[in-house]
């Protein structure tokens, strides 16, 4: 195994694609998240995985705790997913009709989620989250929406709000957040139905929830805060929302295109002891091909039969994505959904070999985390629970200091803060005691 050092460690080759891919590719990627905001003067090109590890275009080798943004639980290249994308793909890639596995893909998370009464299948979360925030307002009649701060629920138009950290002084009261859009090229009314509060705080959540009465057609949520870090929700907090929405009508939605499939079998509405009437699923649901799917209550969900609330897609249960699915679900599900024990094992004892180390060196850091969810965030806090906190008291620029450094010493995470890492069945205690040294190389080397 090649093990990078701090005194061999070369990326010429990822500079010479980045220069050559600039002319092609805006900031030399397909997403801003890979480009130079994250990676400092260009980023790294990497050429292939295996388990828990990535390699790049120079021949160094990684310890990957991204894993694909979370969308890889068994990681990089697992022997059993790989053959059955092979057999999906050798038989016909796509048929646009109706097919045999996508009943057993949707079998299999009925016997998994909670909710699941009835499945639809999409390709990404962003679409996911636009179909269900549709279907909401078909079933409600009602026209808002009401989502949280810090939260991603793709790059939908009604929902890009405040999910960019931003100055405290730009964010406004609590009681009356300001509605920070984040991008240009939104329609100029898109947000104007969307209610934008404080997480974690129920006087606020129940103040907008009254001062619109009999509009609300849904309250979007995450299971976990995973746009800034890792932000747990306070104790009880995700059941006071959904009895509030049930209380008024509104259509409680649960985003799990982060969380499902990571911290339990049956994902946040599981561990949290949640009943929504959604839920939203992308990522790991596909093993790293685009998968997405969407279920809940049949008598909401029905409402998108013949069109009623449009939803259409070519490439919907696409077959070689179902084929990754069934296999993905089979193997998470065995043995009773063994694999999360051991995962929250392995979890449990990389947190706690970080917390260490940070309180050893004197480092102003604590580790979040819902399982084997995690982000380190440099700060003097002992904790933070929202998004204003975050925006206020993490320091993003160490960070990401403390991330690219890390490469040098063979370890890979997202440079970015507002993102999070995530133990998977491919990890080991080897990575973890290697991950340890490395972090304390880093935090020497960035002072």
């Amino acid at each position: 195994m090649k093990t990078n050092s701090a005194t061999v460690f070369s990326t010429e080759t990822s500079r010479s694609l980045y220069e050559r891919s600039r002319a092609l590719l805006i900031e030399g990627g397909s997403s801003p998240s890979r480009g130079p905001a994250n990676y400092g003067e260009y980023p790294v090109f990497m050429e292939r995985g295996a388990g828990s590890r990535l390699f790049d275009v120079d021949g160094n080798e990684y310890i990957d705790w991204m894993m694909g943004f979370g969308a890889l639980p068994f990681g990089h290249a697992d022997p059993e997913i790989t053959a059955a994308i092979v057999e999906g793909a050798s038989t016909g890639a796509h048929f646009a009709t109706a097919t045999g596995i996508e009943i057993e893909v949707a079998e299999l998370l009925k016997g998994m989620i909670p909710n699941a009464e009835i499945v639809r299948f999409a390709n990404t979360g962003t679409e996911a989250i636009m179909a269900v925030l549709r279907l909401a307002r078909g079933y409600t009649g009602r026209p808002k929406i009401l989502k949280f701060e810090g939260h991603y629920h793709g790059w939908y138009d009604d929902i890009l709000v405040a999910s960019n950290p931003a100055p405290p002084g730009a964010l406004g009261l609590p009681s009356d957040p300001v509605k920070i859009a984040d991008s240009s090229g939104l329609n100029r009314y898109a947000l104007a139905d969307t209610i934008v509060v404080p997480w974690n705080d129920m006087e606020c959540l129940e103040r907008a929830v009254g001062n619109h009465p009999g509009q609300i057609a849904a309250i979007v949520t995450e299971g976990v805060m995973a746009n800034m870090g890792v932000i747990p929700p306070l104790e009880g907090y995700l059941k006071a929302v959904q009895e509030i929405a049930q209380k008024n009508g509104i259509v409680f939605i649960l985003d799990e295109t982060v969380t499902g499939f990571r911290i339990a079998k049956g994902g946040c509405q599981e561990y949290y002891g949640l009943d929504p009437d959604i839920v939203t699923f992308g990522k790991a649901l596909g093993c790293g091909l685009p998968v997405a799917a969407f279920a809940g209550r049949a008598e909401i969900m029905g409402k998108l039969a013949s069109g009623g609330v449009l939803h259409y897609g070519t490439h919907n249960a696409s077959r070689i994505g179902m084929h990754a699915a069934r296999t993905n679900l089979r193997k998470l599900s065995a043995n009773e959904g063994a694999v999360f024990a051991q995962i929250w094992a392995l979890s449990d004892e990389l947190a706690k070999g970080m917390t260490d180390l940070f309180r050893r060196t004197g480092t102003a850091a604590i580790v979040q985390r819902v399982g084997p969810m995690f982000q380190i965030l440099f700060t003097d806090e002992p904790a933070i629970w929202n998004y204003r906190q975050y925006c206020e008291h993490v320091d993003r620029k160490r960070y990401q200091r403390f991330s690219l450094a890390l490469f040098e010493y063979g370890i890979y995470t997202s440079p970015a803060a507002t993102l999070h890492s995530i133990v998977t069945a491919a990890h080991s205690r080897e990575d973890v005691a290697q991950t340890l040294t490395a972090m304390e190389n880093a935090l020497e080397k960035i002072g």
